[in-house]
């Protein structure tokens, strides 16, 4: 396979974590955290009390028993007459009992295994993990100085990123549509670029039944697991929309289906914008993609009882004078606390999303995406996707808002460090209290040299120095820094080994199948 991008022969991999500090600084590399799956320490933000949680599920409910959800995915309303429910049409109309009963059948955490199992993800029990900017059509850099189409190298530039930075957990979508390759075979050849250039969780999308089982047998093959192995557990995740309000179409409800019957994780996110595409209140809204997500949920425990599931949350709100979707804004954090409320009352793993509505790597981008960040956070999220690199309300990805983004993802897992408000003895530190006393400082004493490299959090991207040091420094502002890390990544950027065998199979698959012509288009 020649047009694929092509690695040197793997490295030794270089040791994570402080310990490595003095030597990427050597060789160039950032301070990163190591690589762990971080646990929320903290308790929710819960804007609705128990009264309100109750009012959204019953106006969840009456949403699924009196107005109904209309799937057109002809296998799903046979599946649905089979359990009895109401199907009138396209149109599912199922009662509160039987959709509680079949949503209680969804685990509350469960794991998935990527190809190297040292990059194992968990989702639920207060888990949090973070994944790359996914789906946007549209390229912007620093370089490059205005908005393009994306392009296969690009994309695979994303996951050098994804593969690179420690605090993203997995590897999700196309960070940058690749235009540049056909439809029919786009999956296939970016496909083979996420399984070769990351070894991070992979994400499918359920766009038709072609694409969604290549990408099974691709990931199949890049773990070596025989099809029992690779269907007893999750080893990969489909994420959906509804087509809102109230729909769910035909390729990602089959998409969905295909994956939980070999064993694979759903995620089920409802777009559901305040205003436009749901009721402009934002219990009216959550409420909504509550049940619009609970339909699906519920199909897919009533096919395979057990079935790993998420619920997942994209509700905000658009700006009422133009109708252009906004992100980052107080109704999108509640909405996304309020959801994670209800995520909880069903027992089920959340996702939510890293997301702003700004046009390039600025402070808007950033405020947005932090205030996104942390409602995430709040709202007790184990799944945060787009949570580098995205802007434009997800048309653009951009390579220095990945690094900017990084850096907030680096402080949110630092900050739920137990090590941050330990309070053992040497925590409370009273015998170093004593021995400064009242007209000493703490900077020489043993205890401060003892800890003070891992003391606090060291970044990578912002700059500590005063006004005059940064001027003399080249006064590089915080973007034209980050272009400047995105190309040093791309320089010291190592392929995760994989067996000469393995990629061969991987090439003759892709071979195989862009032979018989991929997945089928209608140009």
């Amino acid at each position: 396979m020649t047009d694929a991008p092509r690695e040197p022969a793997p490295k030794r991999r270089r040791a994570g974590g402080r310990a490595a500090t003095a030597a990427k600084r050597r060789t160039g590399g950032l301070n990163q955290i190591p690589w762990r799956v971080p646990r929320n320490l903290d308790r929710p933000i819960e804007p609705l009390d128990a009264e309100g949680v109750q009012a959204i599920h019953d106006g969840a409910m009456r949403i699924l028993e009196d107005i109904g959800i209309e799937f057109l995915n002809p296998e799903a309303l046979a599946l649905f007459k089979e359990a009895g429910c109401t199907v009138a049409g396209t149109n599912v109309r199922m009662g509160r009992d039987w959709v509680e009963e079949m949503v209680a059948r969804a685990p509350a955490q469960f794991d998935i295994t990527p190809r190297n199992p040292d990059r194992k993800i968990t989702l639920g029990g207060g888990h949090m993990v973070f994944g790359n900017v996914s789906s946007p059509p549209n390229y912007f850099d620093l370089e490059i100085g205005k908005k393009v189409s994306g392009s296969r190298a690009q994309c695979a530039n994303f996951y050098r990123l994804t593969q690179y930075f420690n605090c993203i957990h997995f590897s999700g979508g196309y960070p940058v549509e690749p235009v540049d390759v056909h439809p029919s075979v786009r999956h296939l050849d970016v496909i083979f670029d996420k399984l070769t250039l990351t070894d991070k969780v992979a994400h499918a999308y359920s766009l038709g039944q072609e694409r969604i089982e290549d990408v099974m047998e691709m990931v199949r093959i890049s773990g070596g697991w025989t099809e029992e192995e690779f269907a007893a557990s999750p080893k990969m995740f489909t994420n959906i929309n509804s087509t809102s309000p109230l729909k769910h179409d035909i390729p990602m409800i089959d998409g969905c289906l295909r994956s939980i019957r070999r064993g694979q994780a759903v995620v089920v996110t409802p777009f559901t914008l305040a205003g436009a595409m749901a009721p402009v209140t934002m219990s009216g809204a959550v409420s909504l993609s509550i049940a619009e997500a609970l339909s699906a949920i519920a199909l897919f425990q009533h096919v395979r009882p057990g079935a790993a599931c998420v619920l997942g949350t994209f509700t905000s709100n658009v700006d009422m004078k133009s109708g252009a979707p906004a992100f980052g804004t107080p109704e999108y954090m509640r909405a996304t606390q309020m959801t994670g409320q209800m995520a909880r009352f069903y027992g089920l793993p959340m996702r939510a999303s890293g997301v702003c509505a700004a046009n390039v790597p600025d402070g808007q981008a950033m405020w947005e995406t932090s205030n996104s960040l942390w409602s995430a956070v709040q709202s007790g999220t184990n799944m945060i996707y787009h949570a580098a690199g995205w802007l434009e309300g997800g048309l653009i990805a951009s390579p220095e808002k990945f690094v900017m983004d990084c850096e907030v993802v680096q402080m949110i897992q630092r900050y739920m460090e137990p090590a941050v408000v330990a309070t053992g003895p040497e925590e409370i530190a009273f015998d170093a209290v004593r021995e400064v006393g009242s007209s000493g400082h703490y900077f020489g004493i043993q205890h401060t040299q003892d800890r003070y490299e891992e003391a606090f959090y060291e970044p990578f991207l912002s700059d500590w120095r005063n006004f005059e040091a940064w001027e003399e420094a080249g006064a590089i502002w915080t973007a034209e820094r980050a272009h400047r890390i995105f190309k040093e990544v791309l320089a010291d950027y190592e392929a995760p080994p994989m067996e000469a065998a393995i990629r061969s199979e991987l090439e003759d698959f892709v071979a195989r199948r862009k032979a018989e012509g991929g997945a089928p288009t209608d140009f």
